[in-house]
């Protein structure tokens, strides 16, 4: 047997062999030179990127729910590391341990309410009984309640080990939770209604679209922006005054539980400028307790008649007394002011007033014409019907619905003919001056400025916090 001699090791040329010990000696330099955070986070990096599928999952879950807990941005664990400090590198041996979750007990479990769910399926889903169903329902009359699924609300299970239902608990809403206990007679059933703590807040909006539009992107609920509309609705015509650049702040209070805002109160002070000119509302309740608004020095805001009988209505023809009509195609003196706007929109009393007709009167259809005072009277025409309650003989209140938007009469599409008299002459509405309603007592002036003062002064204060912040 003959042996094969082993290969000697490849020869190198001189040059080589110098090239690679210089590049090894680089190599250990640079190793005792450079800082080693840069390892550091190339690490950090690595570990993260080698995370499996189902922990990263839970990364991102866990940071989408802290998003909605906070409203505050949270950057991806990528993003920290790339924008961290060189100084203070974010790695993953520094980061916080998580807070472990209370464990549930063994016997808990929780379903949510989905589209097709009844009580019974979401009962079958615990693994409960169709006759545990009947049971409840059947155990007290307000047991029922839970029967009334809303989507995306959840019901909480309690049972015992062997199965068998012993509570049931649900949140209904934001303030309201009930919840059915076993005990020896069946099931007892509980309410809890959280009682709101009350908070004032403050919006500022500029109008850029409708009045609706740009309040709502501010904030502001749409019964709040009827409730400011009424408000300044005696000085501005909504149907025809606003202009891009109009703006308004608004301070009001806000009905809040365990830090979320679940309903608002009413508006106590507001400021709404048109067309250059300023207003301004503070909601004043007297010593008798009876609420209405005033300007800031104590100027009632209610005037003897409102200036506009339909919240955001477009004005299709105004006062003129040569018009020609449209359907008799004649030149017809038009004596009162067309507000167009969908059927069915309400109409509202201008002022107090006796109900001198609630019912049909010609071309103008159904008609309510209201008596305000020995001065002034008000029609009302081509309603599609009366609101409850209004008949001719009867007496109506400033801003009550007295009918409702229709064609009724001599009319090509749904609108609203209203007319203005004063000592039975016809007046241009739009045009016409309205009297004035009491200022404030002298007696309640000074109570009345304590309360004035401050609200005027927070609405300036956050109007000029937000315009400094906006332009950082």
């Amino acid at each position: 047997m003959t042996t094969e001699p082993s290969k000697a090791p490849p020869l190198y040329p001189k040059t080589h062999l110098l090239a690679a010990s210089g590049i090894a000696a680089l190599l250990s330099l640079a190793l005792l030179v450079f800082p080693s955070s840069d390892v550091e986070a190339k690490k950090t990096t690595l570990s993260l990127e080698l995370e499996s599928p189902a922990e990263q999952l839970t990364q991102d879950q866990d940071a989408a729910e802290a998003t909605q807990a906070t409203n505050e941005p949270v950057a991806s664990p990528f993003a920290q590391i790339e924008n961290s400090d060189e100084d203070a590198p974010q790695t993953a041996e520094a980061a916080p341990a998580a807070v472990a979750e209370k464990p549930k007990a063994p016997g808990h479990r929780e379903v949510v309410v989905s589209k097709g769910d009844t009580l019974s399926t979401l009962f079958e889903k615990v693994g409960l009984p169709a006759a545990a169903v009947h049971e409840v329902l059947a155990s007290d009359k307000q047991a029922k309640q839970f029967s009334q699924l809303k989507h995306g609300q959840k019901l909480e299970f309690e049972l015992n080990p062997e199965g068998q239902l012993t509570s049931l608990h649900s949140k209904v809403s934001d303030v309201e939770t009930i919840t059915l206990t076993k005990n020896a007679k069946g099931y007892a059933f509980n309410r809890i209604t959280a009682k709101p703590t009350v908070r004032t807040a403050y919006v500022h909006g500029v109008i850029n679209s409708s009045l609706s539009q740009s309040a709502a992107r501010a904030g502001l609920s749409h019964s709040l922006t009827m409730d400011m509309a009424s408000v300044f609705g005696y000085d501005v015509d909504f149907a025809q005054d606003i202009r891009q650049g109009d703006e308004f702040d608004v301070i009001y209070e806000q009905k809040v539980v365990n830090g979320k805002a679940v309903g608002n109160g009413p508006i106590l002070s507001a400021r709404f400028t048109n067309r250059g000119k300023t207003y301004t509302a503070v909601r004043y309740t007297n010593k008798q307790g009876n609420s209405s608004y005033y300007t800031a020095d104590g100027n009632s805001m209610r005037k003897a008649f409102i200036r506009t009988p339909v919240d955001f209505a477009r004005i299709s023809s105004k006062f003129s007394m040569g018009r020609k009509h449209p359907i008799l195609n004649k030149i017809r003196a038009h004596k009162g002011v067309d507000y167009a706007a969908p059927r069915g929109t309400p109409i509202k009393a201008a002022g107090d007033g006796k109900v001198l007709l609630a019912g049909r009167r010609g071309g103008y259809g159904n008609t309510v014409i209201i008596q305000h005072g020995n001065t002034y009277r008000t029609l009302y025409g081509h309603m599609q019907g009366f609101a409850k309650g209004v008949k001719t003989g009867g007496t109506v209140k400033q801003g009550q619905v007295i009918g409702y938007i229709g064609t009724t009469g001599l009319s090509t599409g749904p609108h609203l003919h209203y007319e203005f008299q004063v000592n039975g002459v016809h007046v241009d509405p739009l045009g016409q001056k309205l009297p004035m309603a009491d200022p404030i007592a002298k007696a309640e002036r000074a109570r009345f400025l304590a309360q004035s003062q401050p609200l005027m002064a927070r609405m300036d204060q956050e109007k000029a916090t937000m315009l400094a912040s906006s332009k950082r």
